[in-house]
């Protein structure tokens, strides 16, 4: 049975891509049966009715799936944050990266809107921005007008299944558009009153991009915890990930021989983000039970 990957969805309608042909199928019924759905970026089993027709008769296992956009088996998140308009927001940055992380995702930070920052501005978001290239981040900054910044991300992009990620009015669509240029994607100016942009949204689809696959849409512009429990929260932040703490699935709260707070104590471990894991912490003990 021939085998292939996702690669759009569109009006119940997944078209396969399969060594270098695009198969239009439907999904089985049982699919429904079961509550499931095919999703973008699977790899899935079919099999052919008709010259370029199928049916995708199993989603092969997700190492992970994001609910907006609806794709699976994502290796890598581009989060798209601005320098200003709106102002770089270490704790939206820290939320993202705690998702992303929980999700099994490798994350890049991209900073915009480099070129409208004074010199002291500019020096002070370089210097909160240093903190996760420390921690091993990588940090991108983008200026407008920059021809280099195609190659500064697209280096990233080869062999991964990429997505954008960020605020609205950060320029996640203007970003689409450089690495993107033939979807021409809209994108609106700013609106100063709420702080937030506009853009138009579309249907998910991967697209090839200097060997890897992005996916041409915005993203997503919050994101919440659900899938991370709170004994996972502290493996979400990377510089905690290998803490030596006496106990096994320490919450870093008031434990004895907690390494993390040390860390914290001496600076090994940035204070705001320690205050973030905190907050996040106290978000997933304050969540309803699932059942």
């Amino acid at each position: 049975m021939p085998t292939g990957q996702i690669r759009k969805a569109l009006s119940g309608f997944y078209y396969v891509y399969d060594n270098g042909v695009l198969v239009q199928t439907r999904a089985r019924g049982v699919f429904r049966n079961r509550g499931q759905s095919p999703l973008v970026g699977d790899q899935v089993s079919y099999t052919v009715e008709g010259e370029n027709d199928g049916v995708v008769t199993e989603i092969h296992p997700r190492k992970n799936e994001l609910v907006r956009p609806p794709i699976a088996n994502v290796d890598q998140a581009l989060l798209v944050f601005s320098a200003i308009e709106p102002d770089f927001n270490e704790h939206l940055l820290d939320r993202f990266l705690t998702v992303i992380e929980g999700y099994g995702i490798e994350p890049i930070i991209i900073i915009t809107k480099m070129d409208l920052l004074t010199d002291e501005q500019r020096l002070k978001v370089e210097q909160q921005a240093s903190y996760y290239e420390r921690i091993g981040y990588p940090v991108v900054y983008t200026f407008k007008g920059d021809p280099s910044l195609r190659a500064a991300v697209t280096g990233h992009l080869k062999g991964n299944l990429s997505v954008l990620a960020g605020q609205s009015g950060v320029g996640k669509s203007t970003m689409l558009n450089t690495l993107l240029p033939e979807l021409a994607l809209k994108t609106g100016e700013i609106s100063m009153a709420l702080g937030r942009g506009k853009h138009t949204t579309r249907h998910v689809e991967l697209i090839e991009v200097e060997g890897g696959l992005l996916a041409d849409t915005p993203g997503f512009s919050t994101f919440e915890m659900e899938h991370i429990e709170k004994e996972e929260l502290g493996n979400c932040f990377i510089e905690m990930r290998d803490m030596p703490c006496k106990y096994r699935g320490c919450l870093h709260l008031k434990e004895p021989g907690c390494a993390v707070k040390s860390a914290v104590e001496t600076q090994q471990i940035a204070v705001h983000r320690y205050e973030h894991y905190l907050q996040f912490l106290q978000e997933i003990m304050d969540r309803k039970p699932r059942y």
